[in-house]
């Protein structure tokens, strides 16, 4: 099957880590009878020759060999190398064209060919659909709706083979594989939409159905029905019941070659597996068990933004396998439909299985970071896990809940429970202390003094301090003796910072001589994330901190000292707040505000709106920023402009602009129209529509941040607020 391989010269083609002289000993090695040394070749062929998806010269001149073995009976694991084969082949281009001249062509056209080498010999798969190897015969549906170039013929192969086919989890796939014929391929909806219909029929097995009900979710969701929420919750019921035979025959593992493709083979077909072994192999290149466990996270990351680890899919439960990849399929299907997919999260939280609710909670994590709802039941049943003895699942359960902030409100119980019967000592019950006293709960402060306590402090706890404001007063004699003997060595960021911000949000004015000692010790370089969180501290502190002037002013720059413009800022607010003292720090903010940089002219902008209509003199300069082609600096320098003057009208048409073209500074901005009150009625339409929008306004594709949420839910409330007394 190598006939030639020998003859490529090899050693002039390249993949990502250099010269591709080692591709010949990869592809022997997919022919192994070496289980660990065919896992071997086929991570050296995604991490190097498909590196994060890539396609180099060495990965076109693999297609032809990949597609030999892959049609070979005598060799294991075929079908992770047709799981390969759909994943190089089966990159969509954008319809742009692209220029010779850019930097991208060379990629495209690598693309493009690799599509057209794996299209050409694409017949290869239509013969692995009745293939003995149950694995392989789970990889071929997706490669052929994905890469052969004669669809029709496709559709009613995949239609044909469903009938005679066993395996339940192969069943699904050939389901999956039409779902996927129908969104790639216009003319072939109506007809494939027809039979996923059929599918639907009450004498087919419940797993089944559910596949054909989440393909619909995904080429023709008008045809749902009206409860499609409780219809899948009781589909999943059956499934559950009757387990992974579904009635079907027998489950994964059981049949003729089952395990060839191992936990890489996931329910919904061999697409979710390919596309997870590229992202999985863009994440790690590890062992072969950790790249399984990656693969996991890439696979649910890509359904539902999670990325978090599936119960189901790792043995966690006696459920059907392979119902939680539907469920997630079914609820990225869905999309804005918030409602429908909480009534199915409020489902699979109430399941008795204990890994199909671990799966729920994280699927709650991907709905909630990215669409706003009424939560409120979802996290309640959330909270209800906190108790369960599976690790997994209350450890999903408090990752989520600390992510939520204040909708975690009707958690608060469950959390306060969990926390006091755990004495919040583990890394786990950290995270539920956390959670509890971002909901500013008074149960969380002996807790928290406990985790003070602690030689080794627990590094988030301090940060969740400030959100419970005044009830955080007997935690600041902890705060100061934890501040006091911080070392001034190459760990004060990372265990001072924690403590500054803790003292600084119940504005502690009593711990300013610690908070001078570590701004004294901070070293000069390095030091600035200390220094900066020092001084916000002394902000904090107000007329307090005037024993604080003369390290002020020596930080707001000078023939011996340089500091950073966010240091000089940070200085001029803290001087502000302390004395009042314009005549020192206003000429050193409106010399930053005229600095090259639109990062010094940022920062001084921001700090001079903090000195409000004392800073009055900078109007002028701010203005001429309003028509800075940096769209931050726009941004801050119309909200320091309205903040010293007090008047809108320059300021509002440039904040209506910034909120259509930088979303993520619409927090800000909202802030600011808050202020405005009256001022701010040309703007109300925007606000309005925020308010009206499913999404939040700062999703990311493929990440997201761990103050998303609560960023968002603070857009809303200034919304609301600006809003106020408004018809």
């Amino acid at each position: 099957m190598f006939t030639g391989m020998d003859e490529v010269d090899w050693a002039s083609m390249g993949h990502a880590y250099g010269p591709a002289d080692d591709v010949p000993g990869l592809l022997r090695g997919l022919a192994s009878t070496d289980p660990a040394e065919r896992e071997t070749a086929l991570d050296g062929l995604y991490t190097a020759v498909h590196h994060q998806g890539d396609v180099y010269d060495s990965t076109l001149a693999c297609i032809p060999f990949l597609l030999e073995l892959a049609a070979s009976p005598e060799v294991e694991d075929r079908g992770a190398i047709v799981e390969l084969l759909t994943s190089i082949g089966g990159i969509d281009l954008d319809d742009d064209e692209l220029d010779p001249e850019d930097e991208e062509f060379e990629d495209a056209a690598n693309y493009a060919m690799a599509a057209a080498a794996v299209a050409s010999g694409a017949d290869v798969f239509v013969g692995l659909l009745d293939d003995a190897d149950a694995g392989v015969r789970l990889a071929a549906p997706c490669a052929l709706a994905m890469l052969h170039g004669d669809p029709a013929r496709v559709l009613a192969l995949l239609r044909e083979r469903l009938e005679s086919e066993q395996d339940t989890e192969v069943r699904l796939a050939l389901v999956e594989a039409v779902g996927r014929i129908a969104l790639r391929h216009e003319a072939l909806r109506a007809e494939s939409v027809t039979w996923l219909t059929t599918l639907l029929a009450a004498d087919r097995p419940p797993g089944l159905r559910l596949s054909a009900l989440t393909q619909l979710a995904r080429c023709a969701p008008g045809l749902l029905p009206d409860d499609v929420a409780s219809t899948a919750t009781a589909l999943l019921r059956a499934a559950d019941g009757a387990g992974s035979a579904a009635g079907t025959g027998p489950g994964p593992g059981t049949g003729a070659g089952a395990g060839a493709t191992g936990p890489r083979a996931k329910a919904a077909g061999a697409a979710g597996a390919a596309e997870a072994r590229a992202a999985e192999a863009r994440a790690t290149e590890t062992s072969a068990t950790e790249t399984r466990a990656a693969e996991t996270r890439a696979a649910e990351a890509g359904a539902t933004g999670a990325g978090a680890p599936s119960a189901q899919g790792n043995g966690g439960g006696p459920g059907a396998p392979w119902a939680d990849d539907l469920l997630r399929t079914l609820h990225s299907a869905l999309g804005d439909r918030v409602d429908d997919r909480i009534a199915l999260l409020t489902g699979q939280l109430s399941s008795a299985d204990p890994a199909q609710r671990t799966d729920a909670v994280w699927m709650c994590h991907g709905l909630i970071r990215a669409w706003r709802g009424p939560y409120d039941e979802v996290v309640r049943l959330v909270g209800a896990q906190l108790d369960d003895p599976d690790p997994l699942l209350h450890g999903a359960a408090v990752s989520l809940l600390e992510s939520l902030f204040g909708l975690a409100l009707p958690a608060a119980d469950a959390l306060a429970e969990r926390v006091g019967a755990t004495g919040g000592d583990r890394q786990a019950d950290h995270r539920a202390l956390i959670a509890l006293a971002r909901l500013g709960d008074p149960r969380a402060v002996p807790a928290l003094a406990r985790a003070l306590e602690q030689p080794d402090l627990p590094r988030d706890v301090a940060f969740a301090v400030p959100y419970l404001g005044d009830l955080a007063a007997p935690l600041v004699p902890l705060l100061r003796r934890r501040l006091a003997e911080v070392a001034l060595d190459e760990r004060l960021s990372d265990r001072a910072v924690p403590l500054l911000t803790g003292l600084a949000g119940v504005r502690a004015a009593e711990a300013l001589p610690e908070v001078l000692g570590v701004l004294h010790g901070a070293p000069a370089r390095g030091g600035e994330w200390v220094t900066e969180a020092s001084l916000r501290a002394l902000t904090s502190f107000g007329a307090a901190a005037v024993p604080a002037a003369p390290a002020l002013r020596a930080l707001l720059g000078g023939a011996s000292t340089e500091p950073s413009s966010s240091v000089v800022a940070a200085a001029a607010r803290a001087l502000w707040a302390a004395t009042g003292d314009a005549a020192t720090v206003l000429p050193v903010l409106r010399e930053l505000l005229a600095a090259d940089g639109h990062d010094e002219r940022r920062a001084a902008a921001a700090a001079l709106g903090s000195v409000g209509r004392a800073a009055a003199g900078a109007a002028p300069a701010l203005r001429e920023l309003l028509a800075s082609p940096e769209r931050w600096l726009r941004m801050d320098a119309a909200v320091a402009l309205w903040r010293v003057t007090g008047a809108a009208g320059d300021s509002l048409p440039v904040l209506r602009t910034a909120w259509e073209e930088n979303r993520y500074g619409r927090v800000e901005i909202a802030e600011c129209l808050a202020e405005m009150g009256p001022s701010a009625e040309p703007a109300v339409p925007l606000l309005r529509a925020e308010l009206s929008r499913p999404r939040r306004h700062n999703v990311l594709d493929g990440g997201s941040g761990s103050h998303d949420i609560e960023q968002d839910e603070r857009l809303l409330a200034l919304c609301r607020t600006a809003l106020r007394g408004r018809t």
